[in-house]
Formats: C-alpha cells, structure tokens, sequence
C-alpha cells in the first residue's frame, strides 16, 4: 500500500451507531485520520462534547437549536473553544467545510441538505444517509461527480467492491459517475437480507410482536429506526432503491435473497453465469472505513474471516405476504418524482409510533401503503423536474397524512 497523508473528516451523526465507529476507526489509526468537524441532532449532546474535546475537532454543528447553550457550556467546562454551528442549517454548512472526507450517518430524510452541501464542495462523500439519496434522487445524482460517493452500507459496498470498473472517461451517463460499472456486463444484483428478528414468522404471527422483540436484531447493532426498519425489511426496501440509483440498474434486474448469516454481503451476477460476492463478518466498520479511507483500504478496521472453522451459509427466499416493504419499495423507486420522499416519510411517522407503542408492527406498512397509494392517485402527471421544494413538501405532506391516519387508529 502506498503510503498515505493523514486525511480530514468531517463525522455527521458522530453520537450515533455509524458516527462512533467511524471516530473509533479515526482514534485507532490518528496518522491516517484526523477529524475536523462533528455533528450530532442533540440527543446526546454531552457525549458530542466528549467527542469534540477527544478529537480537538475545530468545528462542532448540533441540529436542535434547544441544545446549542448547553453544548456550548459542556465544551468550555473542559476548556475547549471550536466554532459552534446550530441547526438544520448549521450541519449542511459544517457538511460544506474544506475537508477531504465527509462521512453522512444522520439517520433519515435531515441528511438530505447535508448530502448536497458536501456534494457541492466537491467532497467525497462515505454515505451512509441512504435516505437523502433515496429522497432526493436525481438531485443528488445530478450534483455527484464521479467516483464522488463512497457507498457505506454494507450491501452497496459490498456491489461495488464486485463491479467492473471503467477508465474515468468512458463513464457513459450520470449514475455511472457516481460508481464507475461497465452496466453491459451485469445481469443482475443480488442485494442480501438477514431476515431480521422475525424471520420466518408468517403474516398472521407478526399481529402481536412488541418494540423490544422488534428491536433485538439477531446480527447487527444499530440504531431503534433502522433496526425496526430491518424488522419490517423497509430497510431493504430502501436499499433497492439506492441500489438502483447508484448503479443504474433497473428494478426488475435486482433481487432480494434472506441470508440470515450475513457473511455475504450482496453480490453481481454476470451475462455469463458468474456471479460474484463480498464476504466479510457482520462489521459496520469495513465499509466505514473504506468510506473515509477510499480509495485506500484501513488495515484490520474490523477481524477477517476465519476460513479453517467449519460454517455453513443459507440463502433464502424472501416471503413478500409477511414482508411487503420491498415490493412497495420497488414500485415506489420506480415511480421516481417525490414517491421515494413519501415512502420515507410515512414509515419514519409509522415506525416512531410503533416504538411509542401507539402502532401495531402489521401497521407500520398498513400506513406507509396507504399514504403512497393516496399520493400515486393525487401526484401530477407529467411531472419530470424535481426540486428541493417538491421534496420537502411531499415529506411535510406524507408525515402529516401518516399521523392523521395514525390518530385515527
């Protein structure tokens, strides 16, 4: 490996799951890695100001405003002075500070700003805000240069570790600038699912399942939202989606198989019958690390696999009666315009109630159903140019719908 200068990062989400990895992968090689900026919503804020005086981050953005004066107070109790930046607004502009990576892990559709801040500073851009990609679609695919997006998810990650890679001048259209593919090759893509929590459990026994069974997933540690959204397999969903916008491969040409090991992280199959894979033990921190690091991989960020232990991995069918997050979620990314914004919105509102215990877990997609169909009959025919404010008032509109209906029981 050639040796590398120590890049800067800015660490969006820094108090959450994706956000403590990335500064512990940072902590464990400080000659590759320094962070310059950290961003957190609030919820935690004591912990963002531990993370700023450990890390002698320059700049620190809190989303909620409420929390400002505390952060503040937390940093200069312990002699620390960086810019304070406060709001929605004050993450995208750290998300624009000069740096040489910029890691998105804010969870759901408040990434988006962040996403097209750092996308206009011309940064690379480890992305593990899905949403924003989802939500904001072609604006986002318009604004990327290529090689520009570093996908972090681990079954984006894992596509593109597979995929042909082409000269930086043959790049034939915008999706393929944001993951260099040589489309002509590829037959199809194989995105994995752990099944989550309920794995083969049929529609009619789902009825009764609680938040803390939702919750206990039995592969990954992550936050509430998306753990639940790997319970209802909207996570999945979602990731079709993304799959589909960053490498320009159609909905019909991208499957979904449950392998509940989750050692292999997707794969791409080829015209002539090979089909390629990415194993690597259930660890956040390859991706991340390759986020940060591209295109450079990070010594040891997570263990290896143990090829002398005998194992054995499973592939699946997934069962669309108990789980129809991902059918709606191929329909909606197939509609494009603000449907994704939609089905986004709607599960967020669902998926709060739920772990509120307001919702049964049948429910989460009852309404997220019926708040994209209402939105299908009621979108404007025709409508090809998506802009910021379509986005943002078809989420306003979806979250409002969802509680409406939400209130209604």
């Amino acid at each position: 490996m050639r040796e590398e200068q120590q890049r800067t990062v800015v660490v969006l989400g820094s108090t959450g799951s994706i956000g403590t990895q990335a500064i512990d992968i940072v902590q464990r090689n400080p000659e590759r890695f320094r962070v310059v900026g950290l961003a957190a919503g609030g919820g935690r804020v004591d912990l963002l100001a531990k993370q700023a005086v450990d890390l002698g981050a320059e700049r620190v953005a809190v989303a909620d405003p409420a929390r400002a004066a505390e952060l503040t107070r937390l940093l200069g109790e312990q002699g620390a002075a960086p810019e304070v930046l406060v709001g929605a607004e004050g993450v995208a502009e750290l998300a624009a500070s000069p740096c040489d990576a910029v890691l998105n892990g804010i969870t759901g559709a408040l990434g988006l700003e962040s996403t097209l801040a750092a996308l206009r500073a011309g940064t690379t851009l480890a992305l593990a805000n899905k949403e924003s990609l989802i939500i904001g679609g072609p604006l986002v695919r318009d604004l990327a240069a290529p090689g520009q997006i570093v996908p972090v998810d681990s079954e984006h990650y894992a596509i593109a570790q597979c995929f042909p890679y082409l000269p930086e001048g043959e790049l034939t259209s915008p999706a393929q600038g944001l993951v260099h593919a040589g489309l002509a090759e590829v037959r199809r893509l194989v995105v994995t699912a752990s099944g989550g929590p309920f794995r083969g459990r049929r529609a009619e026994e789902l009825a009764d399942v609680t938040p803390a069974e939702a919750l206990d997933h039995p592969t990954w540690s992550m936050g509430p939202v998306i753990t639940v959204n790997s319970a209802t397999l909207v996570n999945k969903g979602l990731e079709v989606i993304e799959a589909n916008l960053l490498f320009d491969v159609p909905f019909d040409r991208i499957d979904v198989v449950v392998h509940p090991q989750s050692i292999v992280h997707s794969m791409v199959e080829y015209v002539d019958g090979t089909t390629l894979a990415k194993a690597s033990p259930p660890s956040m921190m390859i991706p991340i690390a390759y986020g940060i690091g591209a295109p450079e991989r990070v010594p040891d960020a997570a263990p290896g696999m143990d090829w002398t232990r005998p194992q054995s991995w499973t592939f699946e069918p997934l069962d669309e009666e108990a789980f129809p997050a991902v059918r709606l979620a191929a329909e909606v990314g197939a509609a494009g315009g603000t449907a994704p914004a939609v089905y986004n919105a709607a599960n967020e509102e669902a998926v709060d109630a739920f772990l509120k215990g307001n919702l049964a877990f049948p429910a989460i997609m009852d309404t997220v159903s019926q708040v994209v169909s209402e939105h299908q009959r009621t979108e404007r025919p025709g409508a090809s140019t998506l802009t910021l404010d379509d986005v943002y008032a078809a989420d306003t509109w979806a979250r409002t719908r969802a509680r409406e209906l939400l209130a209604r029981g």
